[in-house]
């Protein structure tokens, strides 16, 4: 892949940039738990291999007090540790979703999500792996790199 942007998105369609700001300030802002969202948002991101999100969202988590080691098994979640059963959910659920089209075996992770998420929790949780789906797609078919020096912020 070229090291070079297609297309400076952030500036070329504001208004529906502005839209997926808010829609993803918004699920990290919810019920779910700021810290839930940017776990989630991190494994979905290492699935869809999006550097520009692994690096930021790993960065937030780190900056918010999340351990290295707990992060570094974030891909192999499902043998280590470091999860509660509630983060296990939410995971399997990312994954789930993540393989939508192509695959869909969501029963057994839909049946895991409901012994810990309210109704609208679950919706919650689909609207934040839709929302960093869409910042994947952005960032991977438009070649958004990953910057040397993260922006103040960031």
């Amino acid at each position: 892949m070229t090291h070079t942007a297609r297309l400076p998105f952030y500036s070329l369609a504001p208004k529906s940039l502005q839209a997926m700001i808010a829609l993803s300030k918004s699920v990290s802002q919810g019920t779910l738990g700021e810290k839930l969202v940017e776990l989630v948002n991190l494994r979905v991101s290492q699935l869809n291999g999006c550097g520009v999100c692994v690096d930021m969202h790993w960065r937030f988590l780190l900056k918010a007090g999340a351990d290295p080691r707990h992060l570094n098994a974030v891909a192999g979640w499902r043998e280590a540790p470091f999860f509660s059963a509630r983060e296990r959910a939410a995971l399997g659920w990312a994954d789930a979703l993540n393989r939508l089209p192509q695959h869909d075996d969501t029963d057994a992770a839909y049946d895991a999500l409901r012994e810990h998420f309210s109704d609208s929790e679950i919706v919650e949780l689909s609207y934040a792996i839709a929302a960093i789906r869409g910042w994947n797609v952005l960032n991977l078919s438009l070649r958004n790199q990953i910057p040397e020096q993260p922006a103040p912020g960031f």
